[in-house]
């Protein structure tokens, strides 16, 4: 048995080698986990890269002197262009259709401003009738007056005669 090649010789571990052995692996386990705490606070945040293959979004104003300028440019959806005084919009779609509106400014008026308005109004009516009735009244004073005769009025002539 002793010399027997087909045999092998088993040799079991002293519990000293094993424990050697452990506290390595433990050794190892420890460091690799001390490396992935610093990977963890090193590790740059992601990058995100935003990339925009259409032209400038639709929310912007453009401030335009005409209607030349709003056909001169180049849109892909309903772009609105203003005048630079805010009193006028063009509103060009993607194939090339324009469409002009006029602004107005609506100011918020209160019960005092409102009262203000139509009693302006009144008076802007009143002045009209005023107007016209002045106008048939001096239609009427063009005629002559030559032609009429007071008749509360006596008439007396006197004739000089030669004597």
């Amino acid at each position: 048995m002793f010399n027997n090649p087909y045999q092998r010789n088993y040799m079991q571990p002293s519990p000293m080698y094993e424990q050697n052995m452990y506290d390595q692996i433990d050794n190892q386990i420890k460091q690799l986990q001390q490396m992935k705490e610093q990977v963890k606070h090193n590790q740059q945040p992601a990058i995100n890269q935003t990339i925009q293959l259409s032209p400038t979004s639709n929310n912007t104003i453009k401030y335009v002197s005409d209607v030349n300028e709003v056909s001169k440019e180049l849109v892909f959806g309903d772009t609105p262009f203003f005048s630079k005084d805010m009193s006028i919009v063009w509103i060009k779609n993607s194939k090339g259709d324009i469409k002009t509106y006029e602004l107005k400014e609506i100011v918020p008026m209160d019960e005092r401003d409102l009262l203000i308005q139509n009693l302006q109004m009144q008076v802007n009516e009143l002045r009209k009738e005023v107007k016209t009735n002045a106008k048939s009244i001096d239609a009427n004073d063009d005629e002559s007056n030559s032609s009429k005769e007071s008749t509360d009025v006596s008439v007396s002539r006197t004739s000089k005669k030669k004597q």
